[in-house]
């Protein structure tokens, strides 16, 4: 069982500090996330242990042989390689091991039986196994099934890696990882760019997966089912909870109770210490006790609530009236020149639907919803919103809608139905927008934030019909449990999209999933959902099984050559270990006929000439048997790569 141990790692950017004697131990097996607000050094830390950022004093010690694979969460782009070409890059590591094995074969074939000879034949033995062992000669069938379950096709194996967009291309990065097989993970949000399906499928292989994880994710679920331990950042500090993220959730609620309480009880003392001090502060009298107030203050450390874990609710303002049949879908037709998104496709939803849109990338959720708020009406069949409706819309390219010249406050204040600074505040800090970040320029806001702006402005508006587009995208965990309470009391119709399980489950109360050949409407909730697609899921393995006991010769005649190759591999190495001792006793053989005492007389050297006969007759069997298994091994190498 291998370890990694991180002690007492510091690391400051000037006058802040981003890791503070920050010290854990990890064994194969642990799967744990990092917590903490942004900006908190959760990154930070990953790149430290990874070795892409030098800490300022402590250590990291890996076990021997341990390797670490990193996916970061800024972008990646592959070029130069085909898909598949780029992701086999990952077993280079193999390449010493391939080299020296083409060495000793060379050598091998030009020395004469001696020492050096069996020595390097038991080195070249022990390469094979390593490689027969190893997942090299299985490469293809990993990647394949690892770029499958991410969402790639076989016809994206041979695609050039400067055709796939900037998801396609962290989903490259993530195959590559996990490919990687590593013995220990570092996975910084893995999950943002990922479908309902490639999430269940990392969901799984994290699950399964036998060597240390550290995650970073704003996914709730796939936290709560990925890790037993969650270690929380805060001013630098690390603070480990055990079990999952919901867990950790109510112990920092507990935690919180009590924070809250003596934050409330030192904010009281504070003032009336400051109310003592403005009082007396031109007393000549009062001058020592004043200046002992000032340095009493001064040193009172301040409690902080974290930023991630404090507790914000806004609510909806009041849309209008609403009629009982919000949205009528009839027959609809869509396409992409050849490229059929919808057809006679036929949907009804009603007041107070919840109805969430999940499927593939590229199944056409993003298309339906841009048809249903009635911004693409370039369709056949036909969409009716019904009277009085309101629609409030959040696409990803909402952001091209905010004025660049305005602050964050002023953004918002245009739109909001209210004139309470200090609620607009707070609906603020439930996006992330906190104390002076309210003031800055939306012109210098990074494109997360602006995506975060842009839903609070849609949320602010008057509205019975909702149709949001990924709200959960940009937002952290704390971020999207408050939009969830709100929406969870929102009186309005709400349709969005999202792969965030954990968002769906909490609000949906129909579910549509598409995929590129139908759509399917699930009358009911995620639980339901989830319990058809696992009935699926079981046909489906059925019938999988099926395949492989009817599949075609190639791939049975493919696993027979390569059972035949690993059994030749073995039977040479028995062979040469025979043939090790069979020289050894006919050695010992020839040595006793150099006595004197053996060779004098006739009755001693006769057996032992013949005993020579039959060990030499024996030897030069296996060697025959020996090159016959070896030029057989050889042949299959080059025909079929093993």
């Amino acid at each position: 069982m291998g370890t990694l141990q991180i002690q007492n790692i510091n690391l400051a950017f000037g006058d802040l500090t981003l890791l503070n004697e920050v010290s854990f131990t990890l064994s194969s097996g642990d799967h744990v996330a990092l917590a903490g607000g942004n900006g908190a050094g959760k990154t930070t830390l990953l790149k430290v242990i990874k070795g892409e950022l030098k800490s300022d004093s402590g250590a990291i010690t890996l076990s021997r042989g341990m390797r670490i694979a990193y996916l970061p969460q800024a972008e990646i782009v592959h070029a130069n390689n085909t898909l598949y070409g780029e992701v086999e890059l990952v077993f280079n590591r193999f390449n010493p091991l391939l080299k020296r094995q083409g060495e000793i074969e060379r050598i091998l074939a030009t020395l004469s039986e001696d020492e050096d000879h069996l020595a390097l034949s038991n080195e070249l033995s022990q390469i094979q196994e390593k490689l027969l062992e190893g997942p090299y000669y299985r490469r293809r069938a990993i990647i394949e099934q690892i770029l499958k379950g991410l969402g790639f096709t076989p016809d994206d194996l041979e695609r050039p890696c400067e055709e796939f967009s900037g998801g396609w291309q962290m989903r490259i990065a993530l195959a590559k990882v996990l490919v990687e097989d590593a013995e220990v993970m570092l996975l910084d949000e893995p999950t943002n760019y990922l479908d309902i399906d490639s999430l269940l499928f990392l969901r799984s292989f994290i699950k399964s997966y036998q060597g240390i994880a550290i995650l970073v994710s704003h996914d709730q679920d796939f936290l709560d089912e990925t890790v037993s331990v969650v270690y929380e950042l805060f001013h630098g500090k690390l603070t480990p909870y055990r079990g999952n993220y919901s867990n950790y959730l109510v112990q920092r609620e507990e935690e919180l109770v009590l924070l809250e309480k003596r934050y409330k009880e030192q904010q009281r003392e504070i003032a009336k210490t400051e109310q003592f001090i403005e009082r007396f502060r031109y007393k000549a009298t009062k001058a020592r006790q004043v200046q002992s107030r000032i340095k009493q203050l001064e040193k009172v450390p301040i409690i902080e609530i974290p930023s991630h874990l404090q507790r914000i609710k806004f609510s909806f303002p009041e849309g209008p009236h609403s009629p009982n049949d919000v949205v009528r879908v009839a027959n609809l037709a869509k396409s992409y020149g050849e490229h059929e998104i919808f057809n006679n496709f036929s949907m009804l939803v009603n007041k107070g639907d919840r109805l969430a849109i999940t499927g593939r990338n590229g199944s056409g959720k993003t298309t339906l919803l841009r048809i249903l708020a009635q911004i693409d009406l370039d369709y056949e069949g036909e969409v009716k919103v019904g009277p009085g409706i309101k629609i409030g819309y959040f696409a990803q390219d909402s952001v091209q809608y905010l004025n660049l010249a305005n602050t964050v406050l002023q953004e918002v204040e245009g739109v909001a139905s209210t004139d309470d600074f200090g609620s607009l505040r707070s609906l603020l800090g439930a996006f992330l927008f906190r104390g002076d970040e309210v003031d800055k320029r939306v012109s210098v806001l990074s494109g997360g934030e602006r995506s975060r702006l842009a839903l609070a402005k849609i949320l602010l508006h008057p509205a019975n019909l909702l149709i949001l587009d990924e709200p959960t995208s940009h937002l952290d965990i704390n971020a999207k449990n408050v939009l969830l309470e709100a929406l969870q009391t929102y009186k309005g119709t709400l349709i969005f999209v999202s792969h965030d399980t954990h968002f769906i489950k909490n609000i949906a109360n129909r579910i549509l999933y598409l995929s590129e050949t139908k759509e399917e409407l699930f009358e009911g909730d995620w639980n339901y959902f989830a319990w058809k697609m696992g009935q699926r899921e079981e046909v489906e393995e059925e019938v999988n099984l099926k395949a492989v006991n009817n599949t075609t010769f190639e791939w049975q005649e493919e696993k027979r050559l390569k059972n035949r190759y690993q059994n030749l591999v073995k039977e040479g190495n028995r062979l040469l270990e025979e043939i090790e001792l069979l020289d050894q006793e006919i050695n010992r053989v020839i040595d006793a006929m150099a006595l004197e005492e053996n060779y004098s007389e006739r009755g001693k050297i006769v057996p032992l000439l013949e005993a020579k006969e039959r060990l030499e007759r024996e030897r030069n069997h296996k060697e025959e048997a020996w090159f016959k298994c070896h030029n057989e091994v050889e042949e299959l190498k080059a025909l079929y790569g093993f």
